[in-house]
């Protein structure tokens, strides 16, 4: 067990959005979390809303030292990591993609697959060693890993790969009780999903408004896949708007 006798985990991108909001449900569960995003201040109002159980970590997920301390601080404070979500995700200009530039393109690349790679690395080393052994990854892809959107290859390669991560991650976890799953979101109500009340692009490039729900589903929801024992594991789940244009896209 944890210092304090919880659970714990660590929540990447915990400053905002679908990261604050399971941050939260997960202290509501029970764990104590470990918050880690770029901003120290968005962390901290993220911590103000769970309490004691709460550690901000400014973390960029794209660099290998920072990413140790993360779970170096996590491990001091708390004695071990039960379960990681890999959240923290950005995209790119929504312009064509002969118009992007290299470090557009890298920065998606970075912060989409390399973070969650490093941040995964560093929990199989806690993870396979601590005592009781094994924990629980689960990483944020998304429908558009399957369905995209105009003028978003940064964004689309990357969630695509997650797949790929998340399924490598799950074969190569199950000898150290390691569990691995993904949560493909649609349309969640978050600062980053207001442009979707206003319009956005569909497949034929014409401009609709796309419905929208509550981000406290995705927390419920990645609340419910950490809950199941290590012998259980919901590999994919799909959470979305229920009328947004995802069956049938295109």
């Amino acid at each position: 067990m944890s210092k304090t006798g919880k659970k714990i985990a660590i929540v990447t991108g915990a400053g905002s959005g679908v990261g604050r909001a399971v941050a939260v449900a997960l202290a509501g569960a029970g764990y104590g979390v470990a918050l880690a995003g770029r901003r120290l201040d968005a962390l901290q109002e993220t911590a103000a809303e769970i309490g004691s159980d709460a550690l901000c970590v400014p973390t960029d997920v794209t660099d290998p030292d920072s990413v140790r301390a993360l779970f170096t601080a996590t491990v001091e404070k708390f004695g071990r990591v039960d379960l990681l979500f890999n959240n923290a995700g950005t995209g790119a200009p929504a312009i064509p993609m002969e118009d992007l530039t290299f470090a557009q393109w890298k920065q998606v690349v970075d912060t989409n697959l390399t973070g969650p790679f490093l941040c995964t690395q560093e929990a199989f080393r806690v993870m396979k060693v601590q005592e009781p052994r094994g924990g629980r990854i689960i990483n944020n892809g998304s429908i558009s890993a399957t369905s995209p959107r105009p003028y978003s290859a940064p964004y689309t390669a990357t969630k695509h790969a997650i797949t790929g991560l998340t399924k490598s991650t799950s074969l190569d976890g199950r000898v150290h009780d390691i569990a691995c799953g993904q949560i493909d979101i649609g349309n969640a109500d978050t600062p980053m999903a207001q442009k979707m009340k206003a319009g956005v692009p569909q497949a034929d490039l014409s401009i609709k408004v796309e419905p929208v729900m509550d981000v406290a589903h995705v927390a419920s929801a990645v609340v419910y896949m950490a809950s199941l024992p290590l012998d259980a594991n919901v590999q994919f789940m799909t959470i979305m708007a229920t009328k947004m244009p995802l069956i049938g896209r295109g």
